[in-house]
């Protein structure tokens, strides 16, 4: 019996000092909250998307408390979110311009065909690795949606085309969708824009290849520079860039585009 007893101070003595220590600390290395960073947090969507640049909603509602991020980076809340942070850090926000992400590519099968029958895993970053692609445009979407599936607020679809099909008034321009394509074909760009956007990626620089491989690709004529009255227009790797702030939306460049590689801007879905 005397062992028993033993056994059970020795127990109760240890669980005594254990949680004696563990209260301790819990004391001592306890992490202070800081009162108007839990105010913001609880103000902010929680999509946690990573479109401000901070690693989810608390780390940009630490630095937004402590005066290191501006109250307006959050492209999910918008305004309305911008304006309860500025109500609660006592700062103005500026407007944040809304964002929307489109599509780089006009590669559907009637213009950029597959290249063969693929087996593989049944995802664009799989079939990309495994097999450079799908279609006979290498730089072409391939079409198994895993933008979709990151997108958290249901602004893609899978259209008949077998393109990606966004949805402006759901997209929040949260960039999930770009960082997923491995073939880089989403953009995230203001939803005001005017100037018009370059629709293809193929970057082979003979005219005969891309028209081999995408009917509807930039044939690298250079019209487009040529007819630009504001000389907006530069190629990077044979793709016309445009330099947006320049730009008069005049549309000349898509005019005379022979391929409608070059676009006006359309928020419609």
């Amino acid at each position: 019996m005397s062992i028993v007893l033993i056994s059970a101070f020795f127990a109760f003595a240890l669980a005594l000092l254990l949680g004696l220590a563990l209260g301790f600390f819990r004391e001592f290395f306890a992490v202070v909250e800081d009162p108007l960073a839990g105010q913001i947090r609880a103000a902010l969507p929680g999509a946690n998307c990573g479109a401000c640049g901070f690693p989810g909603c608390d780390g940009y509602a630490a630095a937004v408390a402590k005066q290191e991020a501006p109250a307006n980076r959050c492209t999910v809340g918008g305004a309305a979110v911008a304006a309860q942070i500025a109500a609660l850090t006592g700062v103005e926000a500026e407007a944040l311009a809304p964002k929307v992400a489109v599509l780089a590519c006009q590669g559907t099968l009637e213009h950029s065909p597959l290249k063969g029958v693929y087996t593989g895993v049944p995802t664009c970053r799989a079939a990309k690795l495994s097999a450079g692609g799908t279609k006979l445009c290498s730089w072409a979407c391939l079409g198994f949606g895993d933008c979709l599936k990151v997108c958290q607020f249901g602004a893609l679809s899978l259209g008949d085309n077998g393109l990606p099909r966004i949805d402006p008034a759901r997209c929040t321009g949260c960039k999930a969708c770009a960082a997923e394509c491995p073939q880089t074909l989403l953009q995230v760009i203001p939803i005001d824009r005017a100037a018009p956007l370059t629709r293809c990626s193929n970057r082979n620089p003979l005219k005969a290849m891309v028209l081999k491989t995408c009917k509807a690709g930039c044939i690298k004529c250079e019209l487009c520079v040529r007819v630009c009255p504001k000389h907006c227009i530069t190629l990077d790797r044979g793709i016309p860039v445009i330099d947006a702030a320049n730009c008069a939306a005049c549309g000349l460049c898509a005019a005379k585009c022979p391929t409608k590689a070059l676009q006006g801007f359309s928020t419609k879905a």
